[in-house]
């Protein structure tokens, strides 16, 4: 497979709504409940803490298998690249006219294969951050924004560097209604409807 085509289909594998069929099968679209995304966090609000914890597992692995598919293509951009297009594929579902879900769980799955010790470092960030706050979104922007910096003390190759911009670029322009929300206080907490 070339790899133009392995980065299609990461992107289309990235773009499968996991949470939203998971919604559909209780009953609920989620583009119509909660904050009308059809993401993990979303699910978890709108249907429970065990379907949204299947979803966000369910998302995380879209995330990590096209990259464990193309790191045997032995081309050293390609698994960036791959993790790159998953994560767009969240974000951009074609099958919701190229609207979807923010890319966190999509993107943890990714770089969780790409280059665990930064993402690690990260999710430690989005932990404490959730932990103390309770906004998920905060913890999701905190935790991106760390991406680069732990990149580069732990010295990971300059494409990852890149697709670690990227990806918290991506997520912290899908927050930015959660933004404006946290700055007047008016952001939904960790165990509010």
């Amino acid at each position: 497979m070339t790899p133009a085509l392995l980065i299609a289909a990461a992107f289309l594998m990235g773009s499968i709504p996991f949470s939203w069929f998971i919604g559909r099968l209780m009953g609920v679209d989620l583009r119509q409940v909660g904050s009308g995304n059809p993401g993990a966090t979303n699910l978890m609000r709108s249907c429970g803490r065990f379907p949204g914890i299947l979803g966000l597992l369910l998302d995380a692995l879209k995330g990590s298998v096209p990259v464990l598919l193309v790191l045997s293509a032995g081309v050293g951009w390609l698994p960036a690249a791959a993790a790159m297009a998953a994560i767009l594929g969240h974000v951009l579902m074609p099958w919701f006219g190229f609207k979807g879900g923010k890319g966190v769980a999509t993107a943890l799955g990714a770089l969780l294969v790409l280059s665990p010790f930064p993402l690690l470092c990260s999710l430690g960030v989005f932990i404490l951050a959730v932990a103390l706050f309770r906004m998920v979104s905060l913890g999701s922007i905190l935790g991106v924004t760390a991406l680069v910096p732990f990149g580069i003390l732990f010295g990971a190759d300059p494409s990852v560097i890149i697709v670690f911009g990227a990806v918290a670029a991506v997520v912290i322009f899908g927050h930015r209604s959660n933004m404006g929300r946290i700055i007047h206080g008016t952001e939904r907490r960790l165990g509010s409807r």
